[in-house]
Parts: C-alpha cells; structure tokens; sequence
C-alpha cells in the first residue's frame, strides 16, 4: 500500500496532504478518491487513510485504524564525517533502513568536501524518502553539518559512546557491545576517509568514546558505518 508522511499537526479531524506528497499521489500515482493509503507522521504512529478528494495541491483524507510504535532500542545517534562524492546520500538512506534516530554529519580535519548550505535538506528529504520505501514510521533527526571540535565540545548523555578507529590499542568492537546489555542510547563515531586526525581520537576519547576495531582490513567509509550500524541493530534486536 503507498506510503506518505502526513505531519503530526495534520492529524486532526480534516486531515490532508499538500506539497509534495499530494503532487506525488495525484500525478505519480494517479490514486482515486475512494482508494485507501498508508499515512505516518514521523513520529512512531501510522494509520491507515481512505482518499476523499484528490488535486495536486491537497489531498483530503479521512483516517482509520491508526497504532504506534515504539522507537526500538537503543536509540543510535551516527556521528558521520561526510565523505566525499555521494556516499554521504547513500549513508543517510541506509542508515534509516537500520533504524538510526539522529544523524549528525561532521566536518573533520581529513574531510575532503565542504558541504553547501542545502546539504542538510537534501539528507532530510532522502531520509523521508528512505521511511517510506522501508516501513519506517519515525524519521531520524538529520542535524546540519557541524565542526568536529564544535560537536565534541558539546556531547550528548549517550550511556555508550563507540568510536570506529584505526588508533593503537582499540577495543574488541562485541565485547564492547556486550559489556552493555540494557543500553538506551547509543553514539557511534565514523571517520572520513584517512579516519579521524591524532587529536580528535584525543579529544573523542577524553569526551567518552570508546575507540574499537573493526576488524584487521581498512574499510571504505560507507562499509564502516554499515558494519557498525548492522552489529548494534543485530545485538540488540
């Protein structure tokens, strides 16, 4: 059944869609009135929505059978050096498939690319697009790109704090997750390609991080934060 994002505060008694998400429904689509949908907020709930009236400019709904869902746990927080290329894209949608709830993109000292001002939205609207292809009912936060020392100058109480390194003497990366049965929150740390400079692995460890290994071979960016998101995801399913 097509899936669209109705936003919480369209949940009333006249709800509709607009924007985009109705000009998807009536010239993509091509649905009719009278035919039934599935609407999320972004937030945990769905339900599903007969079609009263259909325009490209709004959509009038009538709502039926909505249930919510619980964000699983622990929540995980990516903390992503932007890699160059559109790796970064590819990251942000698979990254929803895994069941993320905020990305945080990261500027580093070994970051090849600057992102523009419009970076950000661009993630934002691929992670929309990436909870309605999947099922996904809550759509991650997609912060704006910040400064490495800014971000670590400024961490969040994430009861495990994992920073994928290439640093001496890191941490086996599942008796790391083990340690943590019960866990809530979860941040995890991947470099740029190069991995994160001498002084940020400093500065993440004296914030927190836990430096851990992913295994012997040197990993392109895109594979790291994958393995890293499918051991957590696959710990604590």
């Amino acid at each position: 059944m097509p899936r669209f994002h109705l936003p919480p505060e369209q949940w009333t008694e006249t709800p509709f869609l607009d924007g985009t998400e109705a000009k998807h429904l009536a010239q993509v689509l091509r649905i009719q009135p009278g035919q039934t949908i599935t609407v999320f907020d972004g937030r945990g709930s769905r339900a599903e929505a007969k079609v009263l009236s259909v325009s490209k400019q709004r959509v009038d709904l009538m709502l039926e059978l909505a249930e919510s869902h619980d964000t699983p746990l622990p929540e995980i927080t990516l903390a992503q050096a932007i890699p160059k290329g559109k790796n970064m894209e590819w990251i942000v949608q698979k990254a929803v498939e895994l069941g993320v709830s905020k990305i945080q993109p990261l500027v580093t000292r070994h970051t090849i690319v600057s992102p523009g001002d419009d970076k950000a939205e661009k993630w934002r609207r691929i992670a929309l697009e990436a909870c309605k292809q999947c099922g996904q009912d809550t759509i991650p936060i997609i912060e704006d790109p910040l400064d490495f020392t800014q971000w670590i100058a400024n961490q969040d109480t994430a009861e495990l704090k994992i920073l994928a390194s290439l640093a001496e003497n890191p941490k086996n990366f599942r008796e790391t997750l083990q340690s943590h049965p019960d866990l809530e929150a979860i941040t995890v740390a991947i470099g740029p390609e190069g991995d994160f400079s001498e002084d940020e692995t400093t500065a993440a460890i004296a914030a927190g991080f836990i430096p851990v290994t992913l295994g012997n071979l040197v990993l392109r960016v895109e594979t790291a934060t994958m393995l890293c998101l499918s051991a957590i995801r696959f710990q604590y399913i």
